[in-house]
């Protein structure tokens, strides 16, 4: 599934054009569920298989469709490395005086990073990828909704 899971990257960095460099690990460490992790300091893009795994089975039941939400996740990753704003954004967000504030850019930067993974994916991936979308933005959306309310 390694190798997989390489050529797939492989295809999905030439696709892009990017220049970031890629590390392939099997856990994030620490406790959360995270997929993929972007390191605008050294510009590399660092994936976790088994996470990846184990949102295919909370969110889709099955590893079935690992192949497309490595992709998606590998594509929102290189939302990131890509995005021209994404520096003025962190120093944003490391200035924000308030919570709702901080809340409110960390979404912009998650959205901008979708909203270029979206030109990556092909059309007969968008459900899934609409899935894993909407689950990624949920945290920050309900964030944000709950120091409104």
């Amino acid at each position: 599934m390694k190798r997989t899971a390489q050529l797939i990257m492989d295809q999905l960095l030439k696709q892009s054009g990017s220049t970031v460099t890629l590390d392939v690990r099997s856990r994030f460490p620490g406790g959360r569920n995270v997929g993929g992790k972007y390191s605008i300091a050294n510009h590399n893009v660092t994936m976790y298989l088994e996470e990846i795994k184990k949102q295919c089975l909370s969110l889709f039941g099955s590893l079935d469709v690992f192949p497309q939400v490595l992709s998606i996740v590998f594509a929102h990753e290189l939302g990131h490395a890509e995005d021209a704003s994404l520096k003025e954004l962190s120093d944003l967000l490391d200035a924000a005086d308030n919570e709702l504030e901080r809340r409110r850019i960390a979404l912009r930067i998650e959205e901008n990073a979708w909203d270029y993974a979206k030109t990556l994916i092909p059309e007969e991936d968008q459900s899934i990828m609409q899935t894993v979308i909407y689950y990624s933005l949920k945290s920050y959306r309900d964030a944000i909704a709950g120091e409104i309310a």
